[in-house]
């Protein structure tokens, strides 16, 4: 069997294809003759309901593919204010569309589509969308699975 790309795709749009750059439709990447190399249609992952009709979903785990990290994907419809969240490991995203601002006990920081979002272990915050269209982000944690997490109400 030829290896599979991994192909990262957030909401519709390709962000990456680790091991096969060049596969000319990333839901059928294959190349090269490497084991252990897959690929994961966000599609064939099931969605994590949130409030507002917002979702996440975690396309590679270590339950999944044996990944040490987590890498995952959200969308968060307009007006979403998740609660408190304070992760036991660092929290590192990227905006792929929208914008909002992220919530901490003392500060806020806004973020938009083309940003890339840093959160250290520990650090309470919310994701807000601010705007009028979903905010779409990937996300990974250096832990197999959703890493241990604490919540409290969406104000500090």
């Amino acid at each position: 069997m030829g290896r599979r790309a991994i192909v990262v795709a957030c909401a519709g749009a390709v962000l990456a294809t680790v091991g096969c750059s060049d596969a000319p439709d990333p839901e059928a990447a294959e190349c090269g003759t490497s084991e252990g190399v897959v690929a994961i249609a966000m599609g064939d992952v099931p969605p994590i309901d949130l409030p507002g009709g917002s979702w996440s979903r975690l396309l590679l785990t270590g339950d999944g593919v044996g990944a040490a990290t987590t890498l995952g994907c959200s969308s968060f419809a307009p007006g979403t204010s998740t609660a408190m969240l304070s992760h036991a490991t660092e929290e590192l995203a990227y905006v792929t569309g929208g914008h909002g601002e992220l919530r901490l006990d003392d500060a806020t920081v806004p973020y938009a589509a083309g940003q890339a979002l840093y959160i250290p272990a520990g650090v309470w915050h919310a994701v807000v969308n601010t705007g009028d269209e979903p905010v779409t982000m990937v996300f990974a944690f250096p832990h197999p699975t959703y890493p241990p997490t604490e919540r409290r109400s969406s104000e500090p």
